[in-house]
């Protein structure tokens, strides 16, 4: 027979498991997904398995998962927050890791604590889940310090709220994408140790995104640390780069620099938008 105040020292007990998670923990072991499909439709090599079994329920084993719920939701009482988001951790190479790292894969997020395990969590997939179900999960801590929370909190930021750039545009910058993807991981090409040290890419387009004639503006932002080429200068490879974005149709006039974060003003940084790695690409 259940007593009256089971259901509070429950509550009590699952407020206080949670107290100590925050957004980025994750629990290591064997875990499974669950996602809905279509019977008639299935997408996934999971929905294809049980399409027959007169279910629209998928499970797929994972190596675990990471709270991306924000930590002040999280600690709030299962009472009235009963819910949190969790993503799977899956296995990525040494070069994927180190463009998730710089925050260049959108569709995944870097985890500290996990990633010298190769895993990351892949943000495309998210699962709700009842608190009482992560109070009885062994938390591993995601992060280590404030500086690798707020980069965290920053990819999955960028996950939701992406720039959808124009057609057009995409057409006109794909060379250059495809460049610099080639390029990036020659260790000992002056434009790859370039490419590597930049932190991110952005474009502003004047007057507007939707007006019927456009200028172009690149800011090629690098790392504060100044890298030392042999046969290079920054001026040099972004100059090289520009050309591999002519102007044509709207966009009549392209024009970039190499900069620094203290070289931008707060007005350049948030009239622009990020560019990234696999904005265009199929991966």
């Amino acid at each position: 027979m259940v007593v009256d105040n089971e259901p509070d020292v429950w509550i009590q007990k699952v407020d206080a498991a949670l107290k100590q998670w925050q957004q980025g923990d994750c629990v290591l072991g064997e875990h499974w997904f669950v996602q809905r499909f279509n019977p008639k439709c299935p997408l996934t090599p999971e929905s294809t398995d049980v399409a027959q079994e007169d279910t629209d329920l998928a499970e797929s084993e994972v190596k675990g998962f990471v709270v991306v719920t924000q930590t002040c939701d999280i600690v709030r009482s299962c009472s009235k927050r009963p819910f949190v988001e969790v993503v799977p951790l899956v296995e990525v190479d040494e070069q994927l890791l180190y463009e998730i790292k710089r925050i260049k894969r959108p569709q995944y997020a870097y985890i500290p604590r996990v990633a010298e395990l190769n895993l990351v969590a892949d943000l495309d997939r998210v699962m709700t889940v009842e608190k009482a179900v992560v109070a009885e999960w062994e938390r591993q801590p995601g992060c280590r310090n404030d500086q690798e929370i707020r980069y965290l909190g920053q990819a999955l930021t960028r996950k939701r709220a992406r720039f959808a750039f124009p057609d057009d545009f995409n057409k006109l910058v794909y060379k250059l994408q495809k460049q610099m993807q080639d390029k990036h991981d020659r260790p000992v090409s002056d434009e790859g140790k370039a490419l590597r040290a930049l932190r991110e890419i952005r474009v502003r387009a004047d007057p507007s995104w939707n007006s019927p004639s456009i200028e172009l503006m690149f800011w090629f932002i690098r790392d504060e640390e100044q890298v030392q080429f042999q046969n290079m200068t920054w001026d040099k490879l972004c100059k090289k780069w520009l050309e591999s974005v002519p102007a044509s149709g709207r966009f009549q006039s392209v024009d970039g620099l190499v900069v620094s974060l203290e070289d931008m003003t707060a007005k350049d940084y948030v009239e622009s938008d990020r560019l990234d790695l696999d904005n265009l690409s199929s991966t």
